[in-house]
């Protein structure tokens, strides 16, 4: 077991999530976070905070001094591919500049293992809709390039000094805590199942199609969902595979299947009982017609397997999630 384990976005929807896992199984857990996306009511078993953002190297420094941690699991970044495309500069200056300051400490503090969170945008339009670790990278918007840019710091930051890595490239992360305990919170966030489970409740006038004529079934993008659930799953099942001697590497996190926007929006429809309104709109740049994982490899590596791999089950936690995020917010 870790000494220590530093969390950075770990107030953040997915970063939450692990350290709720981590904590459960017994790790003592620090997260760092400036608290710019997240909220610290997610951190539900007292984990210690500390506030302050990952561009202030002597906080950073600080931190690692104070808490010893020989473990670290970066999820600080911002995500939304649309936005990068606009704001490009954010995105390596919060993702791509930051990991790298993060890493020059890590060094400096003997940094064991180090837990990247990666994505599947670094692999942008992949061969018939699928891929696997071993694909061509060639991202197509800036944060696929940013998260990209900083796999290859780790990489060659690692080849050099005495820590390893995993990198976990995830799919559409969805879902919410099975007990309401947590999920995402961001009230403006882009994941399409909580738009549409917004809508559902009547706080969104519609949600819109972004493409209607791609090369799938239904002609709406298809994409692997994953249950936010098994994802978090995924990290401690990765932190122990470097506690155990693992090599460093790259790991895709998905189920290998995909399910189309049409697909989505029909089964929230189900499982909520509203019929919200639906519009079409033209496709958004730099979207690919599919993404679906292959991820063999995580489960031979570590033995991680799907608890939660099934669209109903994922929009069942995410409505749950959200009529009771919508209750309280009521109060």
């Amino acid at each position: 077991m870790s000494e220590k384990i530093l969390v950075t976005g770990g107030c953040g929807y997915i970063g939450s999530h692990v350290v709720r896992q981590l904590s459960e199984a017994g790790n003592k857990v620090v997260v760092y976070d400036n608290l710019s996306t997240g909220f610290p009511n997610a951190l539900i078993h007292g984990e210690e905070l500390v506030l302050a953002d990952l561009s202030d190297t002597a906080a950073l420094n600080d931190a690692f001094q104070t808490h010893k941690c020989d473990t670290v699991l970066h999820f600080a970044a911002a995500i939304v591919a649309p936005e990068s495309v606009s704001q490009p500069l954010k995105y390596y200056n919060n993702n791509t500049r930051n990991t790298l300051g993060l890493l020059g400490v890590c060094i400096r503090h003997r940094v064991k293992r180090f837990i990247f969170s990666s994505t599947a945008a670094v692999y942008g339009f992949p061969e018939e809709g699928m891929a696997g670790e071993e694909s061509v990278t060639a991202p197509i918007n800036p944060y696929g390039s940013s998260k990209l840019m900083s796999e290859w710091m780790l990489r060659d930051t690692c080849a050099a000094h005495d820590m390893k890595y995993v990198a976990l490239r995830y799919f559409n992360v969805a879902g919410a805590d099975p007990e309401a305990r947590m999920g995402q919170r961001t009230p403006e966030a882009t994941h399409l199942i909580k738009v549409a489970c917004q809508a559902a409740l009547g706080m969104r006038e519609n949600v819109a199609i972004y493409g209607t004529d791609y090369p799938t079934p239904d002609g709406s993008g298809v994409r692997d969902y994953i249950h936010i659930e098994d994802l978090a799953s995924a990290h401690l099942h990765a932190l122990r595979y470097l506690e155990e001697g693992g090599e460093s590497t790259i790991m895709n996190v998905g189920y290998g299947r995909g399910s189309s926007v049409r697909q989505v929006l029909n089964m929230v429809k189900k499982v909520s009982g509203a019929n919200f309104n639906v519009t079409e709109a033209g496709r958004r740049p730099g979207d690919p017609a599919s993404l679906v994982a292959r991820a063999e490899k995580i489960g031979k590596l570590t033995g991680w397997s799907p608890r939660y791999n099934d669209l109903r089950n994922i929009i069942e936690d995410a409505w749950r999630w959200e009529s009771n995020l919508a209750s309280q917010n009521k109060q």
